[in-house]
This record gives structure tokens, C-alpha cells and sequence, in this order.
């Protein structure tokens, strides 16, 4: 990248800085609804640091919940900030890793593409990502603006590459095209009775070391910013006192891009960048905001899962059930339970009060038992009930056992040498040894029968969704478990995968195998999310007037 590179996109990258965890996926996703406020389209793109190339294989509680895109990339869940405050599609191109970076780079060089050269940081390294954003600024015609994400904090080892990378790249796509945010950390100090700035100074002077002058600091702090903290950030940071934005935490992350337009952020941005005349209409997003603020009542539906004790491995999963709440006008507070704590002697009382249950997806045994026993509490008592995934495998595992008379059914991921393997691994999975990126993975068509909850949610008979799996329900027992009432209400074009399942007798008892939380939006909650939550609500009256 020598010449400069002939991009349509102007770039705004963000940076970290202090601590980790400090909300640059919400900044730059609020900084995005400032932009499309004025009419101009966005992109975003995610560089992590980390070596793993996708987030297919880490532990959840390390890294929260894998997000899957349209065309089967396994990502950093910071792209379903994107996707849901956006209201944008984003791909495999959106996010990129370091492991990907080298593993491009040592297949090149192993098939002689750099004709005998040292490989180095500088210049493949830097080249590479550089690529990496160059190819996502193109890949869509029309958009204005690029955000650049770059994961960890400044001062990390990992991150020094890619930090390198972006100053090259707005060197040659020139100042005028290209701006940094920094996001940063002011720690309230409870005995001097102020925020601390130095951390910020200190964290401002390893970018500029490296040859990054921040545009804008994002000042996270618990009180708001007191004139004297801004002129001194201003001062010792070697940035305006305007540009200095003031991100005290929020009640709702939905305030947040009303506080960044108030402080003037994003007609700032925009002169810039010199992108003139856009008018801003953010009336939408006000009114989203006062609904979700004013709302008409409490919704409790209760979520059962073996990750309860670190809730971002479900978070597009109850993001959903808040949009839900959003377009019902309902707060939905959400009761995580573990699984591993749940068995039938308990399984009413953990559940008592709850409007509805749903059972996200996940992989091994570990709590399966629990999550069996609350679908039967669920399937039993008529309480409202949605399973995703390994929750949709658990419904039809308990409907085996306890409808079927099957007692011993169960799925092959969870035991070997099974009389009565009702969930089984899939064909094209047999024989599959390397974990990362081999299982089902991204949109996949799907096709709903008529005259179902699932037919009547959607409105249409041909749907496409995400999946995320590597089992599926057993063909072996299709006759048996629809002999007796379990309707499979949506299954792949050609008929060999069954994708969705329902109780016609039942309030609402619907499974799915796919995930559609990853296509539920701000302003768009998911249909299968939004008619739970209505019939949530049902029972939640129903309950309220037999008390009466």
C-alpha cells in the first residue's frame, strides 16, 4: 500500500485505552446512529488482537457469546452491537483476528508468493490488515464511512501491529479522510474526591508515542466531566475541549447516542471529515428511546443455561427478549437460572412467577438434565416456553421421554450406545475431527407449514436464519414424536432436517434450530421473539385475573 489507496469511505478508527471492557462497541455503534442520522451509510470492522482465527473454539466466559454472520463467521460478539443498533448486515470481512492475519501470511509464504523475502511485522503484517480494512471499505458500494474497531488496550503487546497498521493507513488515505477516537477510563477516587485524569494522559501518551494523535476522547467516568478535568484532558492530551466527550454511565446504552449528539459529536465528526450539508433527523431513535424508558408494565421470563454466572454468552439472546419488551411496551427483566441447580423437586419453585421460559443453545452435558426437567415443568403447567438450539434438542429429548415412552431417549453428543438417539449428529459432521468453523454454520433457507404459531409469527413460508449446530433431531423418530402431538413445523427445502418444532395444544411451546437472536433488531424485534413475549403476556394476565 505505497500509493494511495482510491477509497470512496472515509475512516474514523477506534482506540482503548486504561482498562478493557469500556464500551468501544457501544461508542462506535452510537457514533453510527449519529452518522445515519445525517444519511450516511456505515460499515464496521473488528480487529482482535488475540491469535485464535475466530471466536468458534474459546470458552464463553472468556469471551462471551460467539456471533454468527449471515455468511457462517464465527465472531466477536461486539458485531451484534453493530448489527442491532445499526440495523446493518455485517460478514466475515467484518471482523479480523490475528490469527487470521498470520495464517494468511505463512500460507503465502510457504507457497513462495514473496519470492525469497524476509517476512516481517513491517511491512506484511501491517500490509496484510491493512487489506483486511481496504477490502471491507469496498465490499459495499455507497458507504460513506468506515469504523474501525481496534480490540484489547492501548499498551498491549498484541495490539501494537494493528495500531501500526491504522496510522499508516490514515497516512495514506490522508487526514481529511481519517480521524482516531480514543476511548478511555476516569477512575473516581473516593478520597481525593475526583476523577483521576493520568491514566487517560499516560494511555494518550503511548498512541502518540507509536505516531496516533487522538481526534476525540471518550471519557468514561461514574460523576461527568467538571470544566477543570476537560481543560485538563484537553491540555495534557493535546486535543480540543469540545472534542473531549463526556460518557458518564448511562441508565439505558440506548441514551447513549442522544448524550454524544448533545455534546456535538456528530456534526463534528462529519465537518471533519468534510462531509458537508447533512441535515439530522434522530427522531426514531427518540422515540425508541422513550418508549423503552416510559414502559407499561414488567415482563419476567426466566432464562435457563449453564453460563448464567457471566451473562454476555447469552447476550444476543436477551437483547432479543428486550427488543421484544421495546415493541410490546413492556420492561422485560430477565431471571437467570443455572441448570445445574435445577431438578425436579425445585424446578416450580425456581420457576414460580415467571411469564415464560426459554432455553438458549450451548454444547455438552453439563446442567442437560435441568434444562429437562424445566421443559416439562414448562410442556406440563401451560407456562409459555421457547427453545433455541440445545434448547429446541431438549424439548424433543423430554417429549421423547415422557410423551413417547422412550425412556432412555436422549442425544448422541451427550452418550454413546443410545437405545434411543433422538437427536443425532448430523451427516456431513460424521468423521469431523477440527473443531473451528466445521459445523453448521450461517443463513440457511428454511420452510414453514402453514396453520402453525410459526407460520403465523412469520407471515410468510419460506424464512432464512442462522444456524450454529452440529446435531439434529433423528429422521429415525419423526413418526413417533408427530403420532403423538409434537408438530415439526418447519424443516429444510429438500425435507431432511427438521428445524422447527411446536405443541398445538399448548399456549406456546415452539422450538428452533436455528438462532434467531441474531437477526432480532432495535427497532425490529425477531417475529418468534416478539410473538413469546406476547404470549408471555397472556399468561402473565391470565395468572393475574385467576388471582382476582
Amino acid at each position: 500500500m505505497s500509493r494511495k489507496p482510491r477509497l470512496r469511505s472515509k475512516f474514523v478508527f477506534i482506540t482503548g485505552g486504561v482498562v478493557s471492557s469500556l464500551g468501544k462497541g457501544i461508542t462506535i455503534s452510537s457514533l453510527g446512529i449519529l452518522l445515519q442520522a445525517r444519511g450516511l451509510k456505515v460499515n464496521v470492522i473488528k480487529l482482535d488482537p488475540y491469535l485464535n482465527v475466530d471466536a468458534g473454539t474459546m470458552n464463553p466466559y472468556q469471551h462471551g457469546e460467539v456471533y454468527v454472520t449471515e455468511d457462517g463467521a464465527e465472531t466477536d460478539l461486539d458485531l451484534g452491537h453493530y448489527e442491532r443498533f445499526l440495523d446493518i448486515t455485517t460478514s466475515r470481512m467484518s471482523n479480523v483476528t490475528t490469527g487470521q492475519i498470520y495464517d494468511s501470511i505463512i500460507r503465502r509464504e510457504r507457497s513462495g508468493d514473496y519470492l525469497g523475502d524476509t517476512v516481517q511485522v513491517i511491512p506484511h503484517v501491517t500490509d496484510e490488515i491493512k487489506k483486511r480494512i481496504t477490502e471491507l471499505a469496498k465490499s459495499e458500494k455507497g458507504t460513506d464511512v468506515t469504523l474501525v474497531e481496534v480490540g484489547g488496550t492501548v499498551g498491549d503487546i498484541e495490539s501494537l501491529p494493528f495500531l501500526e497498521a491504522i496510522r499508516q493507513f490514515a497516512l495514506a488515505v490522508g487526514r481529511r479522510n481519517s480521524l482516531f477516537v480514543h476511548v478511555t477510563l476516569l477512575p473516581w477516587v473516593q478520597t481525593a474526591g475526583e476523577l483521576k485524569t493520568k491514566p487517560t494522559q499516560h494511555s494518550v501518551m503511548r498512541l502518540r508515542e507509536i505516531g496516533i494523535q487522538p481526534d476525540y476522547l471518550i471519557c468514561r467516568n461514574q460523576t461527568g466531566l467538571v470544566r477543570g478535568t476537560r481543560e485538563k484532558l484537553a491540555l495534557f492530551c493535546n486535543v480540543e475541549q469540545d472534542d473531549v466527550i463526556d460518557a458518564r454511565d448511562a441508565d439505558s446504552i440506548y441514551q447513549v447516542p442522544l448524550d454524544f449528539e448533545a455534546q456535538g459529536l456528530g456534526q463534528s465528526v462529519v465537518d471533519k471529515l468534510g462531509i458537508k450539508g447533512r441535515s439530522v433527523d434522530l427522531g426514531r431513535w427518540r422515540e425508541l428511546v422513550e418508549r423503552i424508558e416510559a414502559p407499561e408494565g414488567e415482563l419476567e421470563i426466566a432464562v435457563c443455561g449453564k453460563y448464567v454466572e457471566l451473562t454476555e454468552a447469552y447476550k444476543s439472546i436477551s437483547e432479543a427478549l428486550y427488543h421484544a419488551g421495546f415493541d410490546a411496551r413492556r420492561r422485560v427483566r430477565i431471571r437467570w437460572i443455572d441448570s445445574e441447580k435445577v431438578h425436579a423437586e425445585n424446578v416450580a419453585r425456581r420457576l414460580e412467577g415467571c411469564a415464560g421460559l426459554l432455553i438458549p443453545g450451548g454444547f455438552g452435558d453439563r446442567g442437560i438434565e435441568g434444562k429437562i426437567e424445566a421443559a416439562r415443568h414448562a410442556r406440563e403447567s401451560g407456562l409459555p416456553f421457547f427453545g433455541i438450539c440445545l434448547g429446541m434438542q431438549v424439548m424433543v429429548i423430554e417429549f421423547a421421554r415422557n410423551v413417547c415412552n422412550l425412556r432412555n431417549a436422549n442425544s448422541g453428543e451427550f452418550a454413546r450406545r443410545l437405545k434411543h438417539p433422538v437427536i443425532d449428529l448430523m451427516t456431513d459432521q460424521r468423521g469431523v475431527r477440527i473443531k473451528g468453523g466445521t459445523m453448521r454454520l450461517g443463513a440457511w433457507p428454511c420452510v414453514v407449514a402453514r396453520d402453525t404459531r410459526a407460520f403465523r409469527a412469520y407471515k410468510k413460508e419460506v424464512i432464512s436464519e442462522r444456524h450454529r449446530h452440529r446435531y439434529e433431531v433423528n429422521n429415525r423418530y419423526r413418526e413417533q414424536l408427530e403420532a403423538e402431538g409434537l408438530a415439526l413445523c418447519g424443516q429444510s427445502p429438500d425435507g431432511q432436517l427438521v428445524e422447527m418444532v411446536e405443541l398445538k395444544e399448548h399456549p406456546w411451546y415452539l422450538g428452533c434450530q436455528f438462532h434467531p437472536e441474531l437477526k432480532s433488531r432495535l427497532m425490529k424485534a425477531h417475529p418468534l421473539f416478539r410473538e413469546f413475549v406476547k404470549a408471555a403476556m397472556k399468561h402473565e394476565e391470565a395468572k393475574a385475573g385467576s388471582r382476582e
